[in-house]
């Protein structure tokens, strides 16, 4: 892959794979757009920072580069901003400020979206609140549980938007 080619590195949540069903969804729609897509398989460790130190490590290029994550994802998508310096960040339910994790994220790009159900039992909405707040992101709130699977039309929609967003610069 070269890097001036356009990527989306996709992180999978804590109990689920790199190519669940939102991921997949999700993949479809960027490279119908030109995007490259590459979704690391985490399930080998629990360790958010573990996590992290991978995908730092996989120095994912592109030009633009979005990293995407979902719940634990999201915590990995956005604490590797700081490394990898992403041109956006997308993530889904991120499950950030629990305790022994509770750091804030750094260097999280201008170009942010969030997307968290208002029904989610896992990560309260708060916390994307919290988090959206904090780094002037884009912040939508859908009907929908943890997984968004039942929005997924919903979620599709604002990830193709900050898709386009940032193939236009």
């Amino acid at each position: 892959m070269h890097d001036r080619e356009p990527l989306v590195c996709f992180n999978h949540g804590k109990e689920s794979g790199p190519w669940g069903i939102k991921i997949t969804r999700l993949a479809e729609d960027a490279r119908a757009r030109g995007f490259a897509v590459i979704s690391p398989d985490y399930t080998h460790t629990m360790d958010p920072d573990e996590r992290v130190r991978e995908l730092v490590a996989m120095r994912p290029r592109g030009t633009p580069l979005v990293l995407a994550g979902s719940s634990m994802g999201g915590y990995v998508a956005a604490h590797a901003c700081a490394a990898l310096h992403p041109d956006a960040l997308f993530l889904m339910a991120p499950a950030l400020y629990f305790p022994g994790y509770d750091r804030e994220p750094d260097a999280v790009p201008a170009a942010c979206t969030v997307v968290h159900g208002t029904g989610d039992d896992i990560v309260p909405p708060a916390v994307a609140e919290r988090f959206s707040a904090t780094h002037d992101a884009a912040l939508h709130l859908i009907d929908a549980g943890h997984t968004l699977n039942e929005c997924l039309d919903d979620v599709a929609a604002h990830f193709g938007a900050l898709l386009d967003r940032v193939a236009r610069r």
